[in-house]
C-alpha cells in the first residue's frame, strides 16, 4: 500500500505541481488550500506525511501545525517557504516538524527529502508498534479488588527511590510487579536488569552480578561487566532472592549499603546508582530461622513489601487475563485469535490453579496450537485440564460426565512449540485419513495440500496408516 500524502498551500500553481510529482512517484496525494481543510482532513483520515505551507492567509503554517500535532501526536510533517528565516525553521522545528524545505521547490530535492520523512515515520511507527507489543506483554490484567489494591502500591512505591520486597506464590508475575513498579519511577527510561537468582549455579553467581576480570579464574578470557554495572542508572530485580547463598547475600548487602563493589579478582571499586528490587517465593522469615538467610540483608531489601495473590483469590480476573492471553499469543505467532465460548470460561473459573498466571498462559498458547477451528468449547477446556490435580477438585466436578473421548493431545505436556505442533499435525492427519477411509487423495484435497506433501508428512510424522478391511 502506498504512503498518504496531504500537501496544503494556498498557491493552486504549487499544489498541482506537487501533487503530479508526488504521484508519479507512486505516492496517494490529497491537497488543502487552508489550515482549516488541513484540520479536517486529518480528523477523518490522518495522512502518512503532511507537506505544509508557512505563509497562509487565516490560519498560518505554524498555527495549523500547532493544532495538528495536537489531534495527531505522531504526524510527520514537512513545512515549506518562500520567505522563511532561521527563526521560523527553528520555531517549526520545535513546533514538531520534521524538516523545513524552501522555495522554489527543486523536484529532486523534494523528492529525496519526502521519502526521507517517510522512513523515518515508518521506523517510528514500528517502535511504537514493538513498544507497545512488549508493554502489553507484560502488562499487568486485572480488574479484582485484589488488583486494584496491588496497583495502588505499585502507584505508591514506584516514584519513590526506595527498595521493594515483592512476595508471592510461584507463577504470579513478581517480575511484571517488579517492572511495573520500575516504570512509575524517574528510572522508567533506564535499563531494567532481571537475575535469577535459583538459575544462576553458587559457583558463577557473583561473577554474574559483579562481573569478573580477565583471568580471574579458569575460563575467564575477558572482562566482564556484571549485572549491577549494566543496571546503573536503572533498576536490578533479583529473583529468587531466598535461594541466594549466605555468602553472595553478604556480598549484596555491602553493595547495598555502600553502592559499589569490586569485580572478582579485580581491586577496583565499581560506584553504580542502582535501585534494587528483589522477590522470593520463600517465606524469608523461616528462611532467617533457619540460618539460611541473612537477617539484616531482609530489612535492607525489605523497606516496601508488596504480596502479589494467587490467581484462585482473583477467579474475576481470569476471564481478563484469558482473552489477553489468546490475544497475545495470535500476534506472536501469527495465529487468528480464537473464541472461547462461556461454558468453558466457566470451566476454567473453577480451576485452583496451583500454577498460576505462568500456567494459565501456558496452557492458552497450548490450546490455541491444538484446537482446530475458531472456538474453544468446554470439552476442549476440560480434557486440556485432565491430568492435573486441582485443589478440591473443583475443575473435574465441571466436567460434564457425558462429554465424549477428547483430543488426547490437548492434555500432553511439550518441550518446546515445535514439539506440540508437530504433536498436533500428527493427530489431526491421522483423523483426516480415518475420515476419508484411508484414501490419500480425498485426504490430500481435504486438507489442501498436494498427495507429495501428504505422503512426506505421513512419513516425517509417523503417521499410523491403518486402511479398514
Amino acid at each position: 500500500m502506498s504512503a498518504s500524502i496531504l500537501v496544503v498551500d494556498d498557491e493552486e500553481a504549487i499544489l498541482s505541481s506537487l501533487s503530479s510529482i508526488l504521484q508519479d512517484e507512486g505516492y496517494e496525494v490529497a491537497t488543502a488550500k487552508t489550515g482549516g481543510e488541513a484540520l479536517k482532513i486529518f480528523t477523518m483520515d490522518p495522512p502518512d506525511l503532511m507537506i505544509l505551507d508557512i505563509w497562509m492567509p487565516e490560519m498560518d503554517g505554524l498555527e495549523t501545525l500547532r493544532r495538528v500535532r495536537e489531534l495527531v501526536p505522531t504526524a510527520q510533517v514537512m513545512m515549506m517557504s518562500g520567505h522563511g528565516s532561521i527563526e521560523t525553521a527553528v520555531k517549526a522545528i520545535k513546533l514538531g516538524a520534521y524538516d523545513y524545505i524552501e522555495k522554489p521547490l527543486s523536484l529532486e530535492n523534494v523528492t529525496l527529502r519526502v521519502k526521507h520523512a517517510l522512513e523515518q515515520y515508518r521506523l517510528e511507527e514500528e517502535n511504537r508498534s514493538l513498544r507497545t507489543k512488549v508493554q502489553r506483554k507484560f502488562e499487568l490484567v486485572g480488574q479484582s479488588a485484589a488488583m486494584q489494591q496491588l496497583r495502588q502500591l505499585i502507584e505508591t512505591a514506584g516514584p519513590t527511590n526506595s527498595r521493594v520486597l515483592i512476595g508471592g506464590e510461584n507463577g504470579t508475575g513478581k517480575e511484571l510487579v517488579a517492572r511495573a513498579i520500575h516504570l512509575q519511577s524517574a528510572r522508567g527510561d533506564r535499563p531494567f536488569v532481571a537475575v535469577n537468582c535459583a538459575a544462576i549455579p553458587e559457583t558463577l553467581i557473583e561473577s554474574e552480578l559483579f562481573g569478573h576480570e580477565k583471568g580471574s579464574f579458569s575460563g575467564a578470557t575477558s572482562m566482564k561487566r556484571g549485572q549491577f554495572e549494566q543496571a546503573d542508572g536503572g533498576t536490578l530485580f533479583l529473583d529468587e532472592i531466598g535461594d541466594m547463598s549466605l555468602s553472595t547475600q553478604a556480598k549484596v548487602l555491602r553493595a547495598l549499603q555502600e553502592q559499589q563493589f569490586t569485580r572478582v579478582g579485580g581491586t577496583k571499586l565499581m560506584k553504580v546508582d542502582v535501585r534494587v528490587l528483589a522477590a522470593s517465593n520463600k517465606d524469608l522469615f523461616k528462611e532467617i530461622d533457619k540460618g539460611a538467610f541473612r537477617e539484616d540483608l531482609y530489612y535492607r531489601l525489605n523497606v516496601v513489601p508488596i504480596e502479589v495473590p494467587p490467581l484462585r483469590e482473583r477467579r474475576e480476573d481470569i476471564p481478563l487475563l484469558i482473552r489477553h492471553f489468546l490475544r497475545v499469543h495470535a500476534e506472536e505467532q501469527g495465529l487468528r485469535m480464537k473464541e472461547i465460548t462461556p461454558e468453558a470460561m466457566h470451566v476454567f473459573q473453577q480451576y485452583e490453579w496451583p500454577g498460576n498466571i505462568r500456567e494459565l498462559r501456558n496452557l492458552i498458547e497450548r490450546l490455541m496450537i491444538m484446537v482446530p477451528g475458531s472456538v474453544i468449547d468446554t470439552h476442549q477446556a476440560a480434557m486440556s485440564l485432565q491430568g492435573r490435580q486441582p485443589a478440591g477438585g473443583a475443575a473435574a466436578s465441571s466436567i460434564p460426565a457425558s462429554m465424549p473421548s477428547a483430543n488426547p493431545v490437548l492434555s500432553q505436556t511439550f518441550d518446546s512449540l515445535r514439539d506440540a505442533r508437530n504433536a498436533f499435525e500428527k493427530d489431526y492427519i491421522g483423523r483426516k485419513l480415518r475420515e476419508h477411509h484411508w484414501n490419500i487423495s480425498r485426504t490430500a484435497e481435504d486438507l489442501k495440500i498436494e498427495r507429495s506433501h501428504l505422503h512426506r508428512k505421513i512419513k516425517l510424522l509417523d503417521v499410523e496408516m491403518r486402511p479398514e478391511s
